[in-house]
């Protein structure tokens, strides 16, 4: 794994740009492909391309324990983290869900059970997690995830929710797979969490109803290039990027893509899907922004510290 300037320059520009687009290649791809259905395919297609590419490096396959660790994590992170926010787009903007998912830090300090002497110690944390909660509050308050005119309320909130949990789901598997690490190659274990969550996210489409009611020959080619764009761009590219950088870079520094993500979400939602920036988003979002400011604080003044020594 080389490591160059412009290597460097290209990752983060994948993680923050590419994975930034594909809240808006989601709100795309479910125009004419069901939810479930859509991710599916993105994870199996993802899945198989680098299970072939490690099976090709001659990757050692992993133990049944591996894959079951990778499959309960591959569940709550893909699934719980990112289905989620596939379903709630049927109901609020591509540029909401992004800013929602932006509160992800905040599970991280609250869910982090062994790290807590630390957290809480620290007032700049506790500052920064109640300011945070209130931009995710006032982001979430009633009428303030205006799609279309018959969309209800109660979906809109329903949608909102949905992401919370699935963004408690994802820092689950995080922690899971943290303090009970696969012996695997990073790839191999990406591969089979694809896979497991595919096959698992296709159970659950067909339980829905979802193939049956499919009518292929009515989807949109604009839908298809944005599955094809999800599963290689936002499934493969931007995660290999995010696998990469965490190997090169401090992790402070490879976590600024939160700070990016809702951004470029949030303009190409307006330039490209046409929907309305309130007020009330881009307050919010900075509310959210400030509060994850503050609960990286500590590290990053660590991490310079580290840089001045």
């Amino acid at each position: 794994m080389r490591s160059s300037k412009w290597t460097i320059v290209l990752a983060f520009a994948a993680v923050y740009i590419i994975w930034g687009s594909t809240y808006l290649a989601i709100r795309l791809g479910i125009r004419d492909i069901p939810p479930f259905l859509l991710s599916s395919i993105r994870f199996l297609l993802a899945g198989v391309a680098l299970l072939a590419w490690c099976l090709w490096k001659k990757d050692p396959m992993p133990s049944r324990l591996d894959i079951g660790r990778n499959a309960i994590c591959g569940a709550l992170m893909l699934f719980g983290g990112t289905v989620s926010v596939t379903w709630a787009e049927q109901y609020i903007p591509s540029s909401v869900a992004a800013i929602i998912v932006t509160s992800l830090p905040f599970w991280f300090v609250l869910l982090d059970k062994k790290q807590w002497s630390y957290y809480f110690s620290n007032k700049l944390i506790i500052v920064g997690l109640l300011v945070g909660f209130l931009g995710v509050v006032l982001l979430m308050s009633s009428g303030h995830t205006n799609t279309a005119d018959n969309i209800s309320s109660s979906k809109k909130l329903a949608g909102s929710l949905v992401i919370v949990a699935g963004g408690i789901a994802w820092t689950i598997g995080s922690l899971y797979s943290k303090y009970r690490p696969s012996q695997s190659s990073l790839l191999m274990n990406g591969s089979i969490q694809l896979l497991a969550t595919g096959i698992f996210t296709s159970v659950i489409s067909v339980a829905a109803g979802e193939p049956q009611k499919m009518d292929w020959s009515q989807v949109q080619f604009s839908s298809w290039m944005a599955l094809l764009y999800l599963a290689t761009m936002g499934s493969i590219v931007a995660y290999l990027s995010y696998l990469y950088l965490l190997k090169m870079r401090p992790a402070v520094e490879v976590s600024t893509y939160v700070y990016v993500n809702p951004v470029v979400a949030l303009l190409l939602g307006a330039l490209i899907a046409s929907e309305p920036i309130g007020w009330w988003q881009v307050v919010a979002l900075l509310i959210i922004l400030c509060g994850v400011f503050l609960v990286n604080m500590p590290k990053y003044v660590q991490a310079l510290t580290k840089k001045t020594v």
